[in-house]
């Protein structure tokens, strides 16, 4: 199967498999990780922040971060199509007691005058804005890379209003390679930031947050409340390490081959549109004279090609390092014999 459902179905290679058989382990609850706290302390420094907190997914990264920036009752602002809003099952609601407050932006990405006009007056009828999240790269907006002028923007009214900020970074490190930008950059002026490693990095499970010294203690706390906290965790650590040395220049190639199958897809019969390609995803909808997404996912996959549904005629295609330019003729003869 060529599966291009999400880069999340990377499998680890046998080099970073091997990476673990020489991990010194201890210990997670009690910070006698050696592996761990290496990892944590590489990734605050990528980050520019003061600590970091190993955990096992993403979203628990995000709602670990809400439940630290806010108060049961308050409001966060992000952007509709976010991860946080559709893909973490209401967490925000039955974890943190929050509501959410989206605002439409293009792409993923909205304007710092949608934030300034989203924050709520001061009133005892209102909730009370206590956050702002941003993700980068934008995953429905078609793995879009925020402006770097436009992302601190973001932070400064936030700031300004003294309201906290929040980065969804799962793939913050494809928007560095794209563009030149430091990691600490984009996440410079943010309360906190996360990075994930079983997305385009390759390993099979793990996220890191970072903060501050008092965010990440609180962080901790929430974590271990949770069930998120560990024992020998350097077993999966040091896959993440071996990614962080092997695996973040290389997303080059995964953008490339996305910009290769866009390019052809857009030029099929059938297509109406695709969304601009920055990084490793494409989303493209398909015209009205044509099959429904779901019908052209499940005929594909009869060829031994995945691709995911995200709508009644849209479809997601995402490359990642176990997908390589033959995949991609593979994807693409199989779409376009479906259209035709």
């Amino acid at each position: 199967m060529y599966d291009f459902y999400s880069d999340t179905k990377t499998k680890p290679t046998m080099a970073m498999r091997e990476a673990v058989l020489q991990a010194i382990v201890g210990d997670e609850q009690k910070d006698e990780d050696p592996t761990t706290l290496a990892l944590c302390d590489r990734v605050a420094a990528l980050l520019g922040k003061q600590a970091a907190i190993f955990l096992p997914s993403g979203t628990m990264c995000n709602e670990i971060a809400i439940r630290v920036h806010t108060r049961p009752g308050d409001e966060v602002i992000c952007e509709r199509s976010c991860h946080i809003i559709g893909f973490e099952t209401g967490g925000p609601a039955a974890i943190s007691g929050v509501m959410m407050h989206p605002i439409d932006g293009i792409n993923g990405i909205f304007e710092p005058e949608q934030v300034l006009s989203a924050i709520r007056p001061n009133s005892r009828y209102m909730p009370e804005t206590r956050l702002v999240c941003v993700e980068q790269t934008a995953n429905m907006g078609g793995g879009a890379v925020w402006p770097l002028e436009k992302i601190r923007k973001i932070a400064a009214v936030a700031k300004d209003a003294g309201i906290a900020t929040h980065m969804d970074g799962a793939r913050l490190l494809n928007a560095s390679v794209k563009s030149g930008v430091l990691a600490k950059e984009w996440a410079d002026g943010f309360d906190s930031c996360w990075i994930d490693f079983s997305k385009g990095l390759g390993a099979p499970v793990g996220a890191v947050l970072a903060g501050s010294t008092e965010f990440i203690a609180r962080a901790w706390r929430i974590k271990q409340q949770i069930g998120g906290a560990m024992r020998q965790s350097g077993i999966l650590a040091a896959m993440c390490l071996y990614a962080l040395d092997n695996h973040v220049e290389r997303l080059a190639d995964d953008h490339r081959l996305a910009t290769s199958i866009a390019e052809r897809i857009f030029a099929s019969k059938g297509v109406e549109a695709v969304m601009p390609v920055e990084t490793n995803i494409v989303i493209f909808d398909l015209s009205r004279d044509a099959p429904d997404a779901n019908s052209i996912v499940d005929s594909m996959q009869g060829d031994g090609v995945l691709v995911g549904v995200f709508g009644e005629r849209r479809i997601r295609i995402v490359t990642h390092l176990d997908v390589d330019p033959a995949a991609a003729d593979a994807l693409c003869a199989s779409l376009m014999n479906h259209l035709s």
